[in-house]
């Protein structure tokens, strides 16, 4: 359905005498009588019209058009009356005849797009309602509609573009939106439009923004790049221009360009922090492969400190660990564990990193806790097993990996660990039967997974 613009229309109780060059600067009721039977016939014919006798209406204002043969009122009001009795065809032809006489009244060009509208004729619809925006520019949401329905896409995002930067986001213009980029022959339509609006009005961030997805989109990267540079060049405080020229920095490997778009960023407010955590993580990539940038990723770090949606310290620790820097790993992995002890992926980098540095008291007290809380997580009891059997606690190592085999699912890499790990706990407790039949278990395995 597309969406309408309301109109208040007067309706005369009265007669008005007026000049006709005064027309044009009126509503088009405010009508010039200029003699005693033209104000007669019309004023019958409002009668009518309120009566909803539209054919006798139309009657008396054919005795107006008769005195006065160029009346674009009565043309107007002819127009009207047929539209009402739903008769398209004859509204049409009057409604042209009083924009032709007089093309600078609004509301000749508003009926007529009616006209258009209720008839579908949605080609011409466009074409009058490019009429009336100059008197109107709320048509402008009209117009986007019929951009949409007959696919004219281009042309319906330069619009939202426009409007979301002039007026303000909508949630129609948001559907509308989704259902642009949904379209799969939308990035590979012609980008003369957007190109056109840029260069027209410079200032429409999101045209920009549009033009470079269709770029990317299509593989044509030197073009995007060329209009994510015009965008900082024309609009120099844009936090886009800065999301998009960054990524380019990080796969060109220009360290320092790539930190200062994002500290330009981060400090921002125009960016959802979604994006913001996806320019953080590249950046640790970044950072693994050139660690003199080590100091400006501490600097990001610690503007994602207390943010509730995104667990800086498990990135940074993981980041660590890849690095083989346990304590630093460890002291991030910890901090991240006290945020949520909940993030399995979190959980396993932080025993491991016990592990990696020999600390098995830890180990054990950290997996114990997380069975408890985490009954049916099996990673849990093999480091709680393994941590076990590093301090010579072989009885309860054997009862932690027992209880946890009996959770892996589907998992054969995690199970060739636990009974590799069975195998010397029960050759430990002097059960070389049970340690022979874990290691077969272990060949079996291995075999299988070729």
């Amino acid at each position: 359905m597309l969406n309408k613009v309301s109109k208040n229309r007067l309706l005369i109780v009265g007669m008005f005498i007026i000049s006709t060059s005064l027309l044009a600067q009126t509503e088009p009721d405010d009508i010039a009588l200029v003699s005693d039977e033209f104000q007669e016939s019309y004023y019958e014919s409002l009668k009518q019209k309120g009566m909803e006798n539209f054919d006798k209406a139309i009657v008396s204002l054919e005795k107006c058009l008769k005195i006065q043969p160029e009346n674009a009122v009565i043309y107007h009001e002819i127009g009207k009356n047929y539209f009402f009795q739903k008769d398209f065809t004859s509204a049409e032809t009057a409604l042209i005849k009083a924009t032709q006489i007089d093309p600078n009244q609004k509301w000749y060009w508003i009926d007529l797009y009616e006209v258009y509208y209720e008839t579908k004729n949605f080609n011409q619809a466009i074409l009058t309602l490019q009429k009336v925006i100059p008197f109107d520019k709320n048509y402008k949401e009209d117009l986007v509609s019929l951009y949409m329905y007959t696919a004219q896409f281009d042309k319906a995002l330069v619009l939202i573009n426009e409007l979301d930067d002039t007026v303000g986001k909508t949630e129609m213009r948001d559907r509308y939106r989704l259902e642009i980029n949904s379209q799969s022959k939308t990035n590979a339509t012609d980008k003369n439009d957007l190109e056109k609006a840029i260069q027209k009005n410079p200032q429409i961030e999101e045209n920009y923004i549009s033009l470079i997805y269709k770029y990317s989109d299509n593989g044509q990267e030197e073009k995007a790049r060329e209009v994510a540079q015009k965008l900082e060049k024309n609009i120099p405080n844009s936090e886009w221009a800065q999301v998009f020229l960054y990524k380019y920095f990080i796969n060109e490997n220009k360290g320092q360009e790539a930190v200062t778009a994002f500290e330009k960023v981060i400090n921002g407010k125009q960016i959802d922090k979604k994006i913001k955590f996806k320019m953080y993580n590249e950046l640790l990539i970044f950072v693994l492969k050139n660690p003199s940038f080590e100091p400006q990723l501490d600097k990001a770090t610690r503007y994602f400190e207390n943010d509730s949606e995104f667990n800086v310290y498990k990135e940074i620790g993981k980041f660590y660990y890849k690095k083989g820097k346990w304590d630093l790993a460890v002291k991030n992995l910890e901090k991240a564990f006290q945020k949520d002890n909940s993030d399995i992926e979190t959980n396993i980098f932080l025993l491991a990193c016990y592990e990696e540095k020999a600390n098995y008291d830890s180990m054990l007290k950290s997996a114990s806790d997380l069975i408890d809380l985490f009954p049916s997580q099996p990673e849990y009891y093999y480091f709680a097993g393994k941590a076990a059997g590093k301090v010579k606690n072989f009885k309860k190592s054997n009862e932690f990996l027992e209880s946890g085999l009996d959770y892996v699912v589907d998992n054969i890499d995690l199970e060739i660990d636990f009974c590799s790990e069975l195998a010397e706990v029960s050759k430990q407790l002097g059960n070389l039967k049970k340690s022979d039949e874990y290691i077969a278990r272990v060949n079996t395995l291995k075999k299988k997974k070729k």
